[in-house]
């Protein structure tokens, strides 16, 4: 099967088996909501500097039409979703640049086998910087080397289930393959083989558990990787709301070191809910590379919503293994209309709703994503909040990554070697105002610093944005705005441009 056919095939699955589900529920009715839409948008943009040059800025019209589909399936054996779109772009004054463009968000799991196997699924298709260090882009459609098409793949199925009244097991096994465009930068290929087992003791609220898994990594550009894991330890749930946990173990890698290399490893997690409103976890682990984090904190009221998380860990490839998320955005308005609506397929369909009605992109992020293509070590903070008017929403996101390698056999020679060791701070502000129940105003500021191990690796990017969106037809709604980039440091240029976009739904 090839890259191009992956997606349709994917839906097609989604589809018959939602569809199956459907006719194979019970007698009170169907089981599943399956909602498909297809769509295709249509959008124009003249810009001043289609090259993103600061010596010779071209003006061009780049015209943009994308036919695309979604599909939600919350069935009784399948759940998930996929969005998947085709963009063909022409520019006026630039015909050899002419390209098409994918774009893929697919995720969801299907039980195989009631109550005991599944499969989990994931795919993705997007654009992504090259070097962290490289002329950085506010649109998809700009003409610019550092950015190429990154697709990735991953299929994982497993069984879970209880060994009578002693305990409950989990063993997986996944598969995931990434390829970009840029020359074969960035291509990997991992499988993962994991088990765990949990029980409870006799000593009331004291549990335990064991866990092993073996990782191995292929890169095109640096050496294979493998990490081997067994980690034992008790959990013990103070109170229903608050659960503790420990850990002690082996590992065997060559994270650092061409041969493989053992070493010990503990670490501890807290979990605790103090009501549906606020959760809080945190853990800390102590590995061959250093000490590892990870700290989560979710808060939601009436009108806001808030998430937090603060982690530190080996990372193989970043944003490159499959795994995809509706966006930041997405997830806290999911989690704020839970008490709305409980359903999760109406609740998908409902804040899908209020982010086309207020002009807001789920997939917004506030750094961009860079290609790599061996082991790093990257520390990650991520603060994200939303506030829902009557008439005015805000939302509000700030990042901060610190990356260095660490895999120092790596034979990757070229740009991405720096692009390893890299700062990323970034802040994206976002105002929507409702004019008229079908018309909104939005303000978008945003900022990314990038900065390296020397001064000429440092980057500067600022983002003003102002668009009006609003509905003109029962299912067409068109968007047009004006926006103002500018990049300073190694990169520097600036760019005004305005576009109007119009989005039919069939």
């Amino acid at each position: 099967m090839t890259a191009q056919s992956v997606p349709l095939a994917v839906g097609l699955v989604m589809a018959s088996t939602a569809a199956y589900a459907q006719e194979s529920g019970s007698d009170s009715g169907p089981i599943r909501t399956l909602s498909i839409v297809p769509r295709v948008s249509i959008t124009e943009t003249l810009t001043n500097n289609v090259g993103l040059s600061s010596v010779d800025p071209q003006s061009d019209l780049v015209s943009e039409i994308s036919p695309g589909i979604r599909i939600d399936s919350q069935g009784r054996r399948l759940k998930g979703y996929l969005d998947y779109s085709l963009d063909k772009i022409t520019y006026a004054q630039n015909s050899s640049s002419n390209q098409y463009q994918r774009a893929l968000n697919a995720a969801g799991t299907l039980e195989a086998i009631d109550n005991w196997a599944y499969i989990d699924f994931s795919g993705s298709i997007s654009r992504q910087a090259i070097s962290a260090f490289g002329t950085p882009s506010i649109s998809n459609t700009s003409i610019n080397t550092n950015q190429t098409e990154v697709s990735s793949y991953r299929i994982s199925p497993y069984v879970r289930g209880r060994l009578g009244d002693l305990a409950s097991y989990e063993a997986r096994y996944s598969r995931a393959i990434t390829n970009s465009d840029a020359g074969g930068f960035g291509n990997v290929s991992s499988t993962e083989g994991s088990a765990k087992i949990s029980g409870d003791s006799a000593i009331r609220g004291l549990g335990w558990m064991a866990d092993a898994s073996q990782q191995k990594f292929d890169y095109s550009a640096s050496l294979p990787v493998q990490a081997d894991r067994f980690t034992v330890g008790p959990s013990y749930t103070v109170t229903p709301q608050l659960r503790v946990s420990a850990n002690v173990g082996r590992e065997r890698n060559n994270y650092t070191t061409a041969d493989m290399q053992s070493y010990g490893n503990s670490g501890f997690a807290v979990n605790w809910t103090p009501s549906e409103l606020t959760t809080l976890s945190a853990s800390l682990e102590h590995r061959s590379f250093g000490s590892s984090h990870n700290l989560s904190f979710e808060h939601r009221t009436g009108r806001t919503a808030w998430k937090f998380t603060d982690s530190k860990d080996i990372l193989q490839t970043p944003n490159q293994l499959g795994v995809v998320s509706l966006g930041s955005i997405y997830d806290l308005l999911y989690g704020q209309f839970a008490s709305i609506e409980p359903n999760p397929a109406a609740r998908a369909q409902l804040v899908n709703a209020f982010l086309q009605a207020n002009g807001l992109s789920p997939n917004a992020t506030a750094v961009s994503s860079v290609l790599t293509s061996a082991v790093s070590l990257q520390h990650s903070q991520n603060l994200s909040f939303a506030l829902l008017g009557v008439r005015d929403t805000i939302t509000f996101m700030a990042t901060r990554i610190e990356s260095s390698p660490i895999d120092t056999s790596s034979t990757v020679s070229n740009a991405l070697t720096n692009s390893l060791f890299f700062n990323q701070r970034g802040l994206s502000v976002n105002y929507t105002h409702r004019l008229t129940p079908d018309y909104s105003l939005g303000i978008l500021a945003s900022q990314q610093n990038t900065s390296g191990l020397s001064s000429v690796q440092g980057t500067k990017l600022r983002l003003l944005n102002l668009n009006v969106t609003g509905r003109v037809g029962k299912q067409t709604t068109a968007s047009v705005g004006v926006r103002r980039a500018v990049s300073s440091g190694g990169a520097p240029y600036t760019e005004t441009a305005a576009f109007g976009t119009l989005i039919m739904q069939f």
